[in-house]
């Protein structure tokens, strides 16, 4: 059995006990987070396609804990005009782990 769920502007496939690195929740660790944005189900042979989402059908996880991915440099440059600008960044993530799938 897996779904596919929609969070931070991209879609999971996810299976009980995956962990997950998403963009970062609003949710301490150890709470328990609910994705209703389900898009699809497959639970034996039975495939069901939501429109956008499929009804009633709700998966379940438990935040592991929170950081921050490893730091890319944005460097911004325009030749002969002395414009040279050096950024780092650090996206922060949340890692998840589902519990159920409830279709």
């Amino acid at each position: 059995m897996y779904a596919i769920i929609e969070t931070g502007g991209k879609q999971y496939r996810v299976q009980e006990g995956d962990v997950l690195r998403l963009e970062k929740l609003p949710v301490d660790e150890n709470e328990t987070v609910v994705f209703d944005r389900v898009l699809a189900v497959k639970q034996g042979e039975e495939f069901r396609l939501g429109t956008p989402v499929v009804e009633g059908a709700r998966v379940t996880g438990h935040v592991l804990g929170h950081g921050r991915d490893r730091k890319i440099i944005v460097f911004k440059y325009r030749h002969k005009v002395n414009y040279r600008r050096k950024r780092g960044h650090r996206q922060p993530f949340t890692r998840v782990k589902i519990d159920r799938i409830e279709a």
